[in-house]
This record gives C-alpha cells, sequence and structure tokens, in this order.
C-alpha cells in the first residue's frame, strides 16, 4: 500500500495538479473547461483558493495524485459562509478512499475557517462522485437539465450540499 499525505498545496504543486487534472478536462465532461490551464494558471488558482478557502494535495509515494479544494459558492456577501468543493484524483485513484481523505481533510480546514455550508456541482452520469458525496453527508437539492455542451452532447449537472459547523442559527465573524 502507498505511503499517503494529505497536506496544503503550494504554487510548486501547480505542474503536478495542471497533470492530474487535464485527462477530466480533455476526455470527459467531469470539467466543463474545454482546455486544460497550464501550470502557471493552476498556481494562481491554488493561491486564490488557500487565501480564504483551501487547496490539499494528496501525495503518494511523494507524488501529487489527487487534490480538493474549497472556492467561493457565490458573491453576494450573505452567502460568504458557503462554498463550492471540488475533488479531483489521477486515474486509478477510484474507489481507493483517496477521495474521501482528501474531502475529510478539506472539510475540517473549512470548518476550521467557518464555513457552514459546503455545495458541489456533478456532471451526470457520474456514480462514483454521487456515491462519494452522498456518503460524506451531501444531499441532492436539485439538477439543472442540459445545462452545459461538450464533446458534442447535452450535460446536466446535479447540485447537492451538505451542512458544515455549527448549525445553531449564529454566523462567525465576517470570513476575511
Amino acid at each position: 500500500m502507498p505511503t499517503r499525505l494529505i497536506r496544503p498545496a503550494t504554487a510548486a504543486d501547480a505542474p503536478a495538479c495542471a497533470d492530474v487534472y487535464a485527462p477530466h478536462v480533455r476526455e470527459s465532461a467531469v470539467s466543463f473547461e474545454t482546455e486544460p490551464p497550464d501550470a502557471r494558471e493552476v498556481a494562481a488558482r491554488i493561491e486564490a483558493a488557500s487565501a480564504r478557502h483551501a487547496w490539499l494535495v494528496l501525495e503518494e509515494d511523494g507524488e501529487v495524485r489527487g487534490y480538493a479544494y474549497g472556492a467561493p459558492f457565490a458573491a453576494r456577501a450573505a452567502y460568504a459562509w458557503s462554498c463550492e468543493t471540488s475533488v479531483y484524483l489521477a486515474p486509478g485513484l477510484r474507489r481507493t478512499g483517496a477521495g474521501r481523505a482528501l474531502y475529510e481533510a478539506l472539510f475540517e480546514r473549512l470548518a476550521e475557517r467557518g464555513y457552514r455550508t459546503l455545495v458541489a456541482g456533478i456532471t451526470l452520469p457520474n456514480e462514483a462522485s454521487v456515491g462519494l458525496h452522498r456518503a460524506l453527508g451531501f444531499e441532492v437539492v436539485g439538477t439543472f437539465s442540459r445545462i452545459g455542451f461538450k464533446h458534442g452532447r447535452w450535460h446536466d449537472v446535479l447540485r447537492l450540499q451538505r451542512p458544515l459547523g455549527p448549525q445553531d442559527g449564529s454566523a462567525p465573524a465576517p470570513l476575511r
């Protein structure tokens, strides 16, 4: 069994994260991007996510093989305590516990930062991702039908959400 480590991402991880992400962009509709971002763009995304949310990488035997991050859900001030989450894994890591491990570590960091609601979007069909999210406490809140066009066809996107942190009606101090 490989040695796994989950840690905060740095700009130095950008090339490996770009390599993990590229097949999801090129070969599937998991991401609605049409061109894989280069390492420079991924470094900027890591920096942006890390400033207020989090971006974590999973290393196996010293090699980055997956990542998860939180990002703003929406721009309006009332959404400040909600964030969108994503997880991407290198080929061969599905159903190995890697996605769960990344997400659990991410959720802990987001809770520490005061976030109260997590949101996710899954391009359908994707039973593995739906299963992971449901197993981690996400509930389906709706489906956008035929919302994205990629690889010559329309795709639906399932939307899910999960509570995080205290649900007592209070809000923490504003996030900065």
